[in-house]
C-alpha cells in the first residue's frame, strides 16, 4: 500500500528499471527497453551533475526535452494516405523553417511510406529497426504514443510521437529521431544545385 516514493527513487547508481518504473506508473509511458536503456544514459548524466535523486517530474521534463521539445526543426504539417492493392501511398507536407517541402514515397505501410519518401525526396537514408506505440489514457479522448528506432549512417536514435491519430503519431515519431540525429531536412532539388566536395 506504499507509494512509489517510498520503494522507487532513481539517482546515478540507478538503471533503466527504475526510470521505465516511473515512467510507465506515473506518467503512462511503456517505454520498449532499447529506449529504456538510452533515455537511462540522460537522467544519469543530470543525477551525476546534480548528485541527488531526480523526482517523477523532473523526469517527465528531462523526457520531454530529450524526445518532445516544443520546438523543432521540422514539424508535420498534413499528409494523405491511400491504400493500394501492395501497400501504401503517402503524400505529405514537412515545415522546415519558413519552407514547406512536399515528400512522397509508397511502402507496406505509413512509416515505410516515410521513410521511402525521405530517401527519395531528400536523400535521407534511414532504417527503421523497432517500432511499438500504445494508447494513453482511454476512451475517445485518449492519445497515442509512438516510439521508433531509427539507423542512418551506422547511428541509432529514438523518436517518440503524441497524437490522437496513431499514424500522425508514428510520422511524427520518425521525424523527432531523426531530429535526434541531427539529418538536416533539405529539398533534392538543393542538393542537387550544391557544389560537390570534389569542386
Amino acid at each position: 500500500g506504499r507509494s512509489y516514493e517510498a520503494v522507487i527513487r532513481v539517482n546515478s547508481q540507478s538503471g533503466k528499471g527504475g526510470v521505465a518504473y516511473i515512467m510507465k506508473n506515473e506518467h503512462g509511458m511503456d517505454l520498449p527497453r532499447r529506449l529504456q536503456i538510452e533515455f537511462s544514459r540522460c537522467i544519469k548524466v543530470i543525477t551525476e551533475d546534480s548528485g541527488t535523486e531526480i523526482s517523477a517530474e523532473e523526469m517527465w521534463d528531462a523526457f520531454a526535452a530529450e524526445y518532445l521539445p516544443a520546438v523543432t526543426g521540422t514539424r508535420l504539417a498534413g499528409y494523405v494516405t491511400s491504400a493500394t492493392a501492395d501497400g501504401v501511398v503517402l503524400s505529405a507536407d514537412l515545415a522546415v523553417g519558413g519552407a514547406t517541402l512536399s515528400v512522397s514515397g509508397r511502402g507496406n505501410g505509413p512509416i515505410s511510406a516515410l521513410v521511402h519518401a525521405l530517401r527519395q525526396d531528400l536523400g535521407i537514408d534511414v532504417e527503421v529497426l523497432d517500432y511499438a506505440e500504445h494508447a494513453l489514457g482511454a476512451g475517445e479522448e485518449a492519445t497515442a504514443v509512438a516510439y521508433v528506432e531509427v539507423r542512418s549512417s551506422g547511428e541509432v536514435r529514438w523518436g517518440v510521437g503524441m497524437d490522437p491519430n496513431i499514424t500522425t503519431a508514428s510520422m511524427k515519431a520518425v521525424l523527432s529521431a531523426l531530429e535526434r540525429l541531427g539529418l538536416a531536412l533539405v529539398p533534392s532539388s538543393e542538393l542537387a544545385a550544391a557544389p560537390s566536395r570534389a569542386e
